[in-house]
């Protein structure tokens, strides 16, 4: 199992509490419905743990993030990405297009593009005024629960880090590639996770054992901040690369959950891949309800089964 962003307070041990009861639940709520599939043995589940590497040394926490530490370029793109759905789908939320018509101090908002200098040094009090407008939407909203700015700025961080910081990146994945051993059958990301485990999926050598992928809330399919920076990148044509050991590849996504944006990835990597639609109530991105969820749970079975 390998976990999303926010978990930098956790080790794999942790982790390991609080995924399998409700992982194995998942799998006895499939079982209920077809015995025949496969069974989960006691030692059978582990936790990819990586949080710590983005804990900074000699703190107590996450630095207490406000609005203008909130970057141009990426963590602004994706805050505004995250806002845009949570708009389209709950029309009680105020979207970026509802407010001054304001772009980011690099252009990349709706509004016209700061020049020079003196420009940019004038946008960005209307930047940090549109990240303040995005943060009272998302965190204030059923999407993302009461998650504070703080810990919003955090996640949205870390994100970044990964896909611009490499020796991060291969810190994070080296520890999902450690745990993939020739017995492994299923492999489980959630979120941020999901992205990991793809890409240590696809290092691994073509002949090994097949394996199972399962994404849970994944943003893989988000274009510009997330597909197209994969490792390795989408081949010609736009289509992503199919991981060598992986036989079988499911997506599960709940309609309401914003991180996983592009519900659907079979249009990215391939008519293998099947998209399944899931129900978690009011905790649209939670890891755990998307392990309880019986889809999931029928999803994991069917590959111990294999």
């Amino acid at each position: 199992m390998v976990h999303g962003v926010g978990r930098q307070l956790d080790t794999a041990e942790t982790l390991l509490a609080e995924v399998e009861p409700a992982l194995r639940g998942g799998v006895e709520l499939a079982l209920r419905r077809d015995p025949t599939l496969g069974r989960l043995m006691d030692g059978d589940i582990v936790c990819a743990g990586y949080g710590d590497l983005y804990r900074q040394p000699g703190t107590r926490g996450e630095p207490y993030y406000r609005a203008e530490d909130v970057e141009p370029g990426f963590e602004a793109v994706l805050l505004e990405t995250w806002w845009r759905e949570a708009a389209r789908l709950d029309p009680r939320i105020a979207g970026p297009d509802t407010g001054p018509d304001i772009g980011w101090p690099d252009g990349t908002g709706p509004g016209p593009a700061a020049r020079g200098a003196v420009g940019r040094i004038a946008s960005r009090p209307l930047a940090v005024d549109r990240v303040r407008r995005a943060l009272h939407a998302l965190t204030r909203t059923r999407f993302f629960g009461a998650v504070s700015d703080r810990l919003l700025i955090s996640d949205l961080k870390q994100v970044r880090r990964y896909f611009t910081e490499p020796k991060l990146r291969e810190a994070v994945r080296a520890r999902v590639e450690e745990l993939i051993r020739p017995e492994t059958r299923v492999v489980v990301g959630h979120s941020l996770g999901s992205v990991v485990a793809y890409e240590a999926l696809c290092a691994l050598r073509p002949e090994r054992t097949p394996l199972t992928l399962i994404t849970l809330g994944s943003p893989l399919g988000l274009a510009g901040l997330v597909f197209d920076r994969l490792q390795p990148p989408p081949q010609q044509g736009g289509l992503g690369l199919w991981p060598a050991p992986v036989k079988h590849w499911t997506n599960l996504a709940d309609s309401g959950d914003v991180v996983a944006l592009v519900r659907e990835l079979a249009p990215r990597f391939g008519p293998e891949v099947v998209d399944l639609p899931v129900d978690n109530g009011s905790e649209m991105h939670s890891m755990r309800a998307y392990l309880t969820a019986v889809e999931t749970g029928t999803a994991i079975a069917t590959g111990l089964a294999w």
